[in-house]
């Protein structure tokens, strides 16, 4: 029961810790996927809104993580809430 107790404290420390590290990484991975779309792709004006587009090598890596990321930052802050 002692172990359990000194376990969730533990986890209470260190929580807050890993969700800046996640929300950083969060910001940095949808940041670097930014295409240099300009103000009128915003609103619809961009010009490969109707070819077809599809992600390879280090862009689909980086989507990807960015998706695990999210995941993993979402299932921190639910955790931090019931904790």
């Amino acid at each position: 029961m002692v172990s359990s107790a000194l376990q969730m404290e533990t986890l209470k420390a260190i929580l807050p810790y890993a969700q800046m590290v996640l929300s950083l990484l969060l910001i940095i991975g949808i940041v670097l996927q930014n295409r240099g779309a300009s103000l009128g792709g915003a609103f619809g004006g961009d010009n490969f809104a109707s070819t077809f587009y599809k992600r390879r090598g280090a862009e689909k890596f980086l989507f990807q993580a960015t998706i695990v990321v999210a995941v993993l930052f979402v299932l921190s802050a639910i955790l931090g809430f019931l904790i």
